[in-house]
Order: structure tokens, then C-alpha cells, then sequence
């Protein structure tokens, strides 16, 4: 196991150096951004619906328990503060950068995954009956009984977006690597049986359950897209995704060494090795003086 070396590897010191050795991640990040911003731009796929279909569309059109504003603070502010407070603990820059790269990349990927999903289904959400017809006046085509609404489109594009929870699968994304990072900082696989440790990491999970199921309390998803849809797909996509992205960063929680970061663990290992080798080249030379002079 490396020594640990607190303080020795600051945001000051070897900040610029870490970023830029992984300027094509962010630079991956960004393209991230900029696909899933156009996925949210596109139309979606406009399913058929007909005039009996509106019976299970008939929901009130409700305002959301959990904003989309909050959505980024749950799934990305909330776990950024708790790697700050490690970072602020530990002062290292190698563990803040790579948890940062981690966290944002395991919600970038669900977004975009989530969002391409949407788009392709087009599943109507439970109110979509309200957004398609705000006035309460039904009207379909005559020939082929496709629902033509007289709504604002900005409401309808919406209402075409029920499959599968993207609140769900973020808020997985975000709070999922949370639990995977809290599991290493406080080991909880550590063979000690403290129960208090996996309540904590069980908290966030709680957390992105309870996100979900207020999507069907507020009628914008089915109970099938968070239950059989979201928390089959939208979670364990999320959850996937944060697995993945944790594990490229950082070792398992259950490691003897999975409280800090692959590249710091490499950099200290490689530094001893440096420092073993440079005092047996010291100790080398020693020896060859001496025989000199007895020589």
C-alpha cells in the first residue's frame, strides 16, 4: 500500500499538470454536452394516438415536486460537495479531479443514453391528453384517427417524452457514484461489520428512489416508465454507467487502496520506486569509491 502523502499533491501544485494530462477527456465531455443538448433540441418520435388510447391520458397537469432546476444539484452539486470535503481533508488534487471527471462523466453518458431513448420512443406522458388539448376540446383526423392537437408545441414536444425517466436515471447517475465513492473514503467493505457505513451509502440510493417515484405522483411518467421502465432502465443504466465511470478512476471500495484514486496510487508507487532505485545507485557508487581507494 503507498504511503499516504497528505497535502503533498494540491489543487495549487499539480492542478494544472493533472488537467492536462486529461485534456481529451474534457474535451470528450464537452462533445457529451453539446449531443445531449441537441437531443434535447430534436423532435421526438410522434406515436400514434388514438381516440380510445386518450382514456390512460387523461391525467391532471400537474407542476413538478422536483424541478428541473434541482436536477443538477441533486445528481451533480450534492455529490461535488461531498468531494470537496474529502478534497479539504485529504488536499488531494489527483483524487478532487479524477472523482469530478468520474461524476461528471457517469451523468453525461446517462443523459445522453436517457434522452436518445426518449427521443426514439416518443411515448406520451400521463397528461398528455391536457397538453395536447388545453381547452378540453378533443379533435382527431378524420381518416386515420391520429390525434391533432391544438396545444402550444413546446408542451406537446414534451408530452412525447414519457420513456424513460431522465429525472430517475440522472438523479441514479449522480447519487449512484456518490455511493460508490463514499463506499471507498470510508471503507465500508472493510470486514469490521459496521452496519452505520452502509446506511450511509444506501442514503444516496434512497435519495434517487424517492426522485422517482414522485415522477408518477406528479403524472409525468407511467408507473410502468419508473417501475418496469425507469427503474429497470433509467436506473440501472444509471447506475451502469456510474459503476463504470467510477471503476475507470478508482479502485474497488473492498481494496486495501480504495480510498484514493488509480493515478495517485501509480505516481506514488512510481516516486518510491524512483527513490528506492536512486539510494541503491547512491549506495553503488559508495562501494566503487571505496574499492578505488583501496585500490
Amino acid at each position: 500500500m503507498p504511503e499516504i502523502q497528505l497535502g503533498a499533491h494540491t489543487l495549487r501544485s499539480h492542478g494544472a499538470q493533472v488537467a492536462r494530462f486529461h485534456m481529451h477527456d474534457w474535451f470528450i465531455l464537452f462533445l457529451l454536452v453539446a449531443i445531449d443538448i441537441s437531443l434535447n433540441v430534436i423532435e421526438p418520435f410522434h406515436r400514434f394516438v388514438g381516440q380510445d388510447m386518450m382514456t390512460e391520458l387523461k391525467y391532471p397537469l400537474k407542476d413538478n415536486t422536483v424541478p428541473i432546476w434541482a436536477v443538477p444539484i441533486i445528481a451533480v452539486i450534492l455529490p461535488l460537495t461531498v468531494i470537496l470535503v474529502f478534497y479539504f481533508i485529504r488536499h488531494n488534487v489527483y483524487d478532487l479531479h479524477h472523482a469530478l471527471l468520474g461524476l461528471l462523466f457517469s451523468v453525461l453518458i446517462t443523459g445522453v443514453l436517457t434522452d436518445a431513448i426518449k427521443d426514439a420512443v416518443g411515448r406520451p406522458r400521463p397528461d398528455f391528453y391536457w397538453r395536447c388539448f388545453p381547452d378540453g376540446k378533443p379533435f382527431f383526423h378524420n381518416v386515420t384517427g391520429n390525434v391533432q392537437c391544438t396545444g402550444s408545441k413546446s408542451v406537446i414536444k414534451e408530452g412525447h417524452k414519457s420513456f424513460p425517466s431522465g429525472h430517475t436515471s440522472w438523479s441514479f447517475s449522480g447519487l449512484g457514484f456518490l455511493a460508490w465513492y463514499l463506499s471507498g473514503k470510508i471503507k465500508v467493505f472493510d470486514r469490521r461489520g459496521h452496519v452505520a457505513k452502509l446506511c450511509l451509502v444506501f442514503f444516496p440510493l434512497l435519495l434517487a428512489a424517492l426522485v422517482g417515484v414522485s415522477r408518477v405522483d406528479d403524472y409525468w411518467h407511467h408507473w410502468q416508465d419508473v417501475f418496469a421502465g425507469g427503474l429497470l432502465v433509467a436506473q440501472h443504466v444509471g447506475l451502469t454507467v456510474a459503476s463504470f465511470c467510477y471503476l475507470q478512476f478508482f479502485p474497488p471500495p473492498y481494496d486495501i487502496d480504495g480510498w484514493a484514486p488509480h493515478a495517485y496510487l501509480d505516481m506514488v508507487a512510481e516516486s518510491q520506486s524512483a527513490n528506492h532505485a536512486s539510494t541503491n545507485h547512491g549506495i553503488h557508487l559508495a562501494e566503487q569509491e571505496s574499492e578505488f581507494e583501496n585500490v
